[in-house]
C-alpha cells in the first residue's frame, strides 16, 4: 500500500488528518527520499502557474525518486495555456447546459473531477482523467468562433475559506475511494486494478467470477478492485493491471496496457499477447513457422477470378473466412459455393487489408485449455449451439449458445494438452485459452485467446476457489519477483 503526502506552498493544518502528511515544500526538498520509506503518493497544491516555479520542482522531483503525483509534471506544461475551441475532440456543449449569449462567459472550479453543479460532473470527470490535477479551474465564453473552454491548474492558496472547506471535503473522498488512505482498509502489500466494463454484453467473466477473484487477491496480499475504462488516468496508483474486458488492438484495452505496462505494473493481459492473439494473421503464420498444429488457412486480400480459383483448387466449399481481428466467434462466416465466397469476400476486404480462408471441420465440440504462464490450468469441452456450426449463434433471434463441460486436466488427451502448451509457447506467459479441434488422435489448434472465459460454475466447476487463486498467486509471484 502506498502513503499519502500532501506538499504545500504554505502550511494548512486543517489538510491533515490520520492518514495524510501535509509538509512543505522545502521539507519535501531536503528530507526525500528516504531510505526504505514506502511507497509513496503526492498530491502536489503549490502554485504552479510559472514554468520553474516551486510547484512544477515539487512534481517533477516526485517523478525523480518515484512517486506518483498528482499533477504530473506533463499535466503542469498541458495546462499551462489550455484553450480547447470547437475544433477539438471534446463536447464543449456539455459544459453549456445553460446557453451563453455572445461576450458572455462562465467560470467554475473543479476538485479532483468534482464540481458542485451535477449537470456538469460528466464532462468535468472527463478532462480531469485527460488533465488530472487536484483543482481546476474553468472559464467557458462565447465568441465569434463558438464555444471556447479555458483549463488552467488553480492554486489551493487562492482558494476562499469557503472553497478550502469544499476542497478538504473532496480531497478526503478523493484519498480514500481511488487512493485509498492506508488507514481506510486492511493493509496489503500491492493493489490490483481489475479492468471490466458493466455495459458488455459477452464479458470474459461475470460479476460472481470477478468477486471472486477480489476475495483471491486479499488472500494472497493483494488489495483488488475493479476499475473501469474512465479511470485510466489513475492507473499509476497501482501495482498490477487485470483486464477482464475483451480486447482488441485498436481499443482503450490495448492502450491501457501500454500505458500500464511504462508505468511499471505487473500486466494480465500485456499488451504483446493482446497483439499476438487479437491477429489471427499473426497467429496462423506462427503456428505455420512453429509447426503447431492447425487447419489449412490462406491469406486473402483480393476478390480476383484468379484469386478464387486459386482459394477453389485449394479448398473444398463449404470453407470459413475470418477477419484478422474478432472474438467469440463474431468475425468468422461460412461460405458455400463460389458466389457466396466473392460476394463475403468483397464485404470483408473493404474493412480490412487481409482476410484469412480456412478449411472447414464440423465437430461436437471444441476443446478450450486454459493455460497460464506456461501451465495448464483449467480445460472445457465447449459444445456448438443448437442447429448451428459454431459455439456461438450470433444470428440467432436471441443469443445463443451451446453447453459445456468442465474437466480436470488429467482427464483431457495428452497431445490437446500438449498442442495448447506449444501454442502458447508462440504468443507469450500470459493467460490464455486455447481452441481445439480433435478428430481421433489428430488435432488442431484453432486459436489462442489472451482474455479467455473464467464464468463462475462454468470454467472454475472443477477446480473451484482454486482457479482464482492459481492466477492471482501467479501475479503475486511476479510482484515479488518485481519487488515493486
Amino acid at each position: 500500500m502506498h502513503k499519502t503526502i500532501i506538499v504545500v506552498d504554505e502550511e494548512d493544518p486543517r489538510l491533515a488528518s490520520d492518514a495524510l502528511e501535509v509538509i512543505s515544500f522545502e521539507r519535501y526538498l531536503v528530507e526525500f527520499p528516504k531510505r526504505n520509506e514506502p511507497k509513496t503518493r503526492l498530491i502536489n497544491l503549490c502554485d504552479t502557474e510559472y514554468y520553474l516555479s516551486r510547484g512544477y520542482y515539487c512534481s517533477l522531483l516526485a517523478e525523480a525518486r518515484q512517486h506518483k503525483v498528482l499533477p504530473s509534471v506533463s499535466t503542469i506544461n498541458d495546462l499551462r495555456d489550455l484553450t480547447l475551441g470547437p475544433d477539438d475532440d471534446i463536447n464543449l456543449a456539455a459544459f453549456a447546459p445553460d446557453p451563453l449569449q455572445e461576450g458572455e462567459s462562465r467560470e467554475f472550479l473543479a476538485y479532483f473531477g468534482w464540481t458542485g453543479d451535477e449537470r456538469l460532473r460528466q464532462p468535468v470527470r472527463r478532462l480531469f482523467e485527460r488533465y488530472p490535477a487536484p483543482i481546476l479551474y474553468f472559464s467557458l465564453a462565447r465568441n465569434g468562433d463558438g464555444l471556447q473552454l479555458v483549463v488552467r491548474r488553480h492554486s489551493y492558496n487562492r482558494l476562499t475559506g469557503s472553497e478550502r472547506d469544499l476542497f478538504q471535503q473532496r480531497l478526503q473522498t478523493f484519498t480514500e475511494r481511488v487512493w485509498r488512505s492506508s488507514g481506510s482498509r486492511k493493509q496489503s502489500r500491492w493493489d490490483l486494478a481489475i479492468l471490466v466494463n458493466p455495459d458488455e454484453a459477452i464479458p470474459p467473466s461475470d460479476a460472481e467470477a470477478i468477486k471472486r477473484f477480489i476475495k483471491a487477491a486479499a488472500k494472497v496480499g493483494m488489495q483488488a478492485e475493479t476499475i473501469t475504462a474512465s479511470q485510466a488516468s489513475q492507473i499509476a496508483q497501482y501495482d498490477a493491471l487485470f483486464i477482464r474486458e475483451t480486447t482488441a488492438i485498436d481499443h482503450h484495452t490495448y492502450r491501457l496496457a501500454r500505458k500500464a505496462e511504462r508505468e511499471g505494473l505487473v500486466v494480465i493481459d500485456d499488451s504483446t499477447s493482446i497483439l499476438r492473439c487479437c491477429n489471427k494473421v499473426f497467429l496462423h503464420d506462427a503456428f505455420s513457422y512453429h509447426r503447431v498444429p492447425s487447419l489449412k488457412t490462406r491469406s486473402v486480400i483480393g476478390v480476383s477470378e484468379a484469386e478464387l480459383d486459386e482459394i477453389e483448387a485449394q479448398f473444398s466449399y463449404p470453407c470459413i473466412l475470418k477477419m484478422p481481428e474478432g472474438s467469440f466467434s463474431k468475425g468468422i462466416y461460412k461460405v458455400a459455393n463460389r458466389d457466396e465466397l466473392a460476394s463475403r469476400l468483397r464485404e470483408l476486404l473493404s474493412d480490412t487489408a487481409l482476410v484469412l480462408v480456412q478449411e472447414f471441420m464440423y465437430t461436437d465440440f471444441d476443446w478450450r485449455v486454459g493455460v497460464l504462464a506456461g501451465r495448464a490450468i483449467y480445460a472445457c469441452r465447449y459444445h456448438m449451439a443448437r442447429d448451428h456450426w459454431q459455439i456461438y449463434n450470433h444470428g440467432a433471434k436471441r443469443f445463443a449458445s451451446g453447453g459445456y463441460e468442465t474437466l480436470p486436466t488429467f482427464e483431457v488427451p495428452k497431445v490437446v494438452l500438449d498442442a495448447a502448451l506449444k501454442a502458447c509457447k508462440v504468443v507469450g506467459k500470459g493467460l490464455y485459452g486455447v481452441d481445439i479441434k480433435q478428430k481421433g488422435q489428430q488435432v488442431y489448434v484453432m486459436e489462442v485467446n489472451d482474455n479467455p472465459s473464467i464464468e463462475h460454475k462454468v470454467e472454475d466447476a472443477y477446480l473451484g476457489k482454486e482457479l482464482y487463486m492459481l492466477i492471482m498467486a501467479e501475479f503475486h509471484q511476479r510482484l515479488e519477483q518485481r519487488g515493486r
